[in-house]
């Protein structure tokens, strides 16, 4: 029993980490910056001063709205992958965050700025719908089943609709939690 709640304390402390370091770069951009971190740590697709945004844009929302939206499947979703291992939580997040923040930078409109953890939610619905094409296991299974049946709608964000949402990060997230997959099958099939 010790260890069970030891590891629901760890998750529960990383997931509230990740939440209030969101909410705190939020409210000093907001309240403090006016919004200026957007534009110094976004993703500038195909301009040399946007390859640092690759690694800071998720953790910037253009408003409180957008980062409400992003608050309940980025604990939802994380905290699935995190039943498998907090190992795979974080390696799947870098992995994610490299692919999708490359990809944006890459295949992005020019003069756009990206920002928000959109592709970090795609690429943890990515991972969690796929794993099991890469581990045959039934837990992979059930999560997989869990995230569609949660999140199936969010399938149709990966396809271009409004000029404002950045379908480039869910398209490039979703494939980055792909990746992940495949990447940790690999790991599993080789130890």
């Amino acid at each position: 029993m010790n260890k069970l709640f030891e590891k629901i304390n760890t998750q529960v402390t990383i997931l509230g980490s990740l939440i209030a370091i969101l909410w705190i770069v939020q409210i000093i951009n907001s309240e403090f910056l006016a919004g200026k971190l957007n534009y110094y740590g976004g993703i500038h697709p195909q301009s040399s001063i946007g390859l640092s945004g690759i690694f800071f844009a998720p953790f910037l929302h253009g408003s409180y709205a957008h980062l409400m939206a992003n608050i309940a499947p980025l604990i939802i979703l994380g905290w699935l992958i995190m039943l498998r291992g907090v190992g795979d939580f974080f390696f799947v997040s870098i992995v994610t965050i490299i692919v999708s923040g490359l990809g944006i930078w890459c295949f992005g409109a020019p003069n756009s700025i990206h920002i928000g953890a959109s592709g970090l939610i795609f690429g943890y619905f990515g991972f969690l719908l796929l794993r099991s094409l890469f581990d045959f296991s039934i837990l992979s299974v059930i999560f997989a089943l869990t995230a569609g049946f949660l999140y199936s709608g969010l399938i149709w964000g990966i396809l271009p609709s409004d000029p404002n949402v950045s379908w480039e990060a869910h398209l490039f997230g979703f494939l980055g939690g792909i990746f992940a997959a495949q990447l940790l099958g690999k790991r599993n099939k080789n130890s």
